[in-house]
This record gives structure tokens, C-alpha cells and sequence, in this order.
């Protein structure tokens, strides 16, 4: 079939479309409060650059990409996340840090569509460079819940957060949690015995029910903190404290790709089950020097916009027309150069091209028009205009010359 979409894709309509450019409005506002400057990557990169970041060995590299070759031969591939990108942008760019990005639009990820979840789907994504202290964990954190607080739907979701530790801590933890699991290889899921030697903490993120059994006995990776991991760890929670934002922590939770360390968190809701996270993120100081940049301690989140689209109560509050309704041939000519008058002084106007007094009530009343503005001949004669509040029913004749002051009078109404 040619004429449906795409399977994992969606059209956007009217009302939907305002919800979803409302989203990323409030995104947009909120990222300003904090000193989030925009940027704004391609939808598709060289495959090498999600192939430094994401590594060989994650779900999106081995299954969800989306791959091809270009006619000069070049593997490229379409984003399927916003960091890797927004890393690239800034070593090649070279900005200077510490700077904090606010990122919105499209990604791509071949998985099952779901609920809130689709093949192309679009993300709200902020990332802060440069800054090694835990203060702007707090920060971001901070942000998110304020974001979920604008959406009002904060009650309904809870901070899950853990600490993966620095580097010390995660290669002492990988080294007790191989042979943990090693003891169950054979019962674990396919996924999670292809994580066992590349990357076995991944496999706490697992959400097979058999994994999980295994899991809730595994070793924890607090036991396993450095000094200043812990410290690290106290400061965010403390400050978490501090800002009265309330959160558990959740020592299975990981992050599904090799470059976090320390903070990791996820505001979750149950409605969506295994797949409950609204916002996830972590910090990932190591990632940009991995890729030949400096070494560039980093923090960041993204939510899916479609996600989001299924939890808000929102209906469009745009505002209502004016609508024309001129009667006889000479006011039927004018009504385009009344049209043009009207929208150029900032109105919302609509009125149908032709059609009976009756029908044309009718069509204004059906558009939820605010007012309605009728002209036949005597108006046109007379330089008048009568208005109708089509809330009240009152009506009223204007003087063309105050035609802006009156109309605006009754809209306000």
C-alpha cells in the first residue's frame, strides 16, 4: 500500500500539531531560563560519528539504525539520537565551554512501535559542556522537573536516579559482575548473554522478567564507589534535597550506552510500563575526548515529544476568528480588500467565498467565530459596518473610520 504512512511513523493534524508545537515551545522557554543557547544539527551524519559514541557493542548500533549508502559512496546514517551529534558540532565547531545546547527535532530507531514510542519520533534534548561539578547535575535535574511541572504532570511521575561512579568504580564493579552473571549465562535472555562480555551492566537494564530475577541479586555498584565517587554522589542528592525535587535511588538503573559515569536518572511513569521514562539522561565526562576532542566533563537529557503528546491535557486555545459576511455583489468584491485590511492589523479572518446570509451565519458559528462583521449595500453606502458578538447575540453598527477600536472592543468581550 503507497497511500499509508510508513509503518512507525505518524501524520500530524490540527490540533495534534498544536500540541506538539506547544511542547516544544515550552521546551524552548524553559531552556532560555536556564541559559540554554539553541542548536540545531542535521538529521543525518556520517555513520562514524554514531559509531564513536555509541559503540559496536549497543542495541542501536547492532539493530535500530537506520544505514545507507549516499551516491558517493559514504555510509550515512540518520540520527538516532542528538548527542553523538551535538558532539560532533562541537569539536568540529570548536565552541568554547563551559555552554549549555537546547536541541529539538526528529530522530530514527528501527524497534517495535508503541505507545509513545515510534520509528521516527521527535525528542526534547539539552546538554551542559564544561561543567565537572555536580552543581550542574543538580541544575539540569532541576530543569526537567520544571519541565514536567509546566506540563502538569509532575505528580504523576518519580525521579529514579543511581551513580555508575568514575572510571575506577565501573571497571572494579565489572569485574565482580561478570562472574555473577556468568553463573547464570545459560538462563539469561540472548541480549543479555551477547552483554555479558561487551558490556554487563547493561544487562541491569534488561527488561526480560527472567533477567530481572537474576538481576535483583546481582552485586551493587555502590559498593564498589571510590571516595570521590560517593562524594559526588551525596552532593547531587543533597542538592536534590536542597531544591525539595524528591527522587528514589534505583541501584539497577543504567544508562543503555558505554560513555556515562556517575549521575544517571530517569523520571518515570508506571501508565507506560516497561518503557515508563518521560526524561533520561546521565553524565558522560569522558565521551567528548573519546571522539579527538579535549576532555570535556558533560551532562545531558532528552524526553520524547510523542511521549509527552500521551500524558498532557492540552487543547488548542488559539484565537477565534473574525468572520466576514458580505451580502450583494459590491460587498461580496469588497469583502477581499476588507480581508487583507483586517489581517495586515493582526486578525484572524475567515469568510466564505460565496453563499446565502443563512449558511454564512451558519459557517461562522460552526468555525467558533468570536464576532462576525455584515456589509450589504446601505453599509457600504454609509461607510458602516454592523458587528454581531456570536457569544452574546448583541449587534451593533460601526463607523468604518473607528472600524479597529470596535472590533477589537467586542472580541474583548
Amino acid at each position: 500500500m503507497t497511500n499509508q504512512t510508513v509503518r512507525g511513523t505518524k501524520d500530524l493534524l490540527f490540533d495534534e500539531w498544536y500540541k506538539f508545537k506547544y511542547i516544544q515551545q515550552i521546551a524552548n522557554r524553559i531552556s532560555s531560563l536556564y541559559g540554554f543557547l539553541p542548536a540545531q544539527t542535521p538529521i543525518f551524519e556520517y555513520t562514524e560519528v554514531f559509531m564513536k559514541t555509541l559503540g559496536d557493542g549497543s542495541d542501536i548500533i547492532n539493530k535500530e539504525m537506520y544505514t545507507f549508502y549516499d551516491k558517493g559512496g559514504k555510509s550515512i546514517t540518520l540520527r538516532p539520537e542528538f548527542t553523538a551529534a551535538i558532539v560532533r558540532l562541537l569539536v568540529e565547531k570548536k565552541l568554547q565551554i563551559p555552554i549549555k545546547l537546547f536541541s529539538t527535532g526528529p530522530a530514527f530507531r528501527y524497534e517495535r512501535p508503541q505507545k509513545g514510542r515510534q520509528r521516527q519520533f521527535h525528542q526534547i534534548n539539552f546538554e551542559v559542556f564544561g561543567v565537572e561539578n555536580p552543581k550542574a547535575d543538580i541544575e539540569l535535574i532541576s530543569l526537567a522537573q520544571h519541565l514536567l511541572t509546566k506540563f502538569n504532570i509532575n505528580k504523576n511521575v518519580r525521579l529514579e536516579i543511581n551513580s555508575l561512579g568514575d572510571s575506577e568504580t565501573i571497571a572494579k564493579y565489572r569485574e565482580v559482575l561478570i562472574p555473577y552473571f556468568k553463573k547464570f549465562q545459560n538462563d539469561l535472555s540472548e541480549d543479555s548473554q551477547n552483554r555479558l562480555t561487551k558490556n554487563p551492566l547493561r544487562i541491569l537494564d534488561s527488561k526480560d522478567e527472567k533477567d530481572k530475577l537474576i538481576i535483583s541479586d546481582a552485586p551493587k555498584i555502590s559498593d564498589y564507589y571510590t571516595r570521590e565517587s560517593l562524594d559526588f554522589f551525596e552532593q547531587v542528592l543533597n542538592g536534590l534535597t536542597a531544591l525539595n525535587i524528591p527522587c528514589t535511588v534505583n541501584s539497577k538503573l543504567v544508562r543503555g550506552l558505554d560513555y556515562y559515569c556517575h549521575t544517571v536518572f530517569e523520571f518515570v511513569i508506571e501508565d507506560f510500563g516497561a518503557q515508563g521514562a518521560v526524561f533520561a539522561g546521565g553524565r558522560y565526562d569522558n565521551l567528548v575526548s573519546s571522539v579527538g576532542g579535549k576532555y570535556t566533563p558533560a551532562i545531558g537529557f532528552a524526553g520524547g515529544i510523542e511521549r509527552i503528546m500521551e500524558l498532557i491535557d492540552y487543547s488548542m486555545k488559539g484565537d477565534r476568528p473574525l468572520c466576514l459576511v458580505p451580502i450583494g455583489k459590491e460587498a461580496e468584491e469588497h469583502a477581499l480588500t476588507l480581508a487583507n485590511e483586517l489581517r495586515r492589523n493582526g486578525l484572524y479572518v475567515i469568510y466564505e467565498y460565496n453563499g446565502a446570509l443563512k449558511n454564512r451565519m451558519k459557517k461562522a458559528s460552526q468555525a467558533n467565530a468570536k464576532a462576525a462583521l455584515i456589509f450589504g449595500n446601505e453599509e457600504l453606502g454609509s461607510k458602516t459596518l454592523k458587528i454581531k458578538n456570536m457569544d452574546t447575540g448583541e449587534e451593533k453598527v460601526i463607523a468604518y473610520g473607528n472600524m479597529m477600536e470596535n472590533i477589537h472592543q467586542t472580541l474583548l468581550v
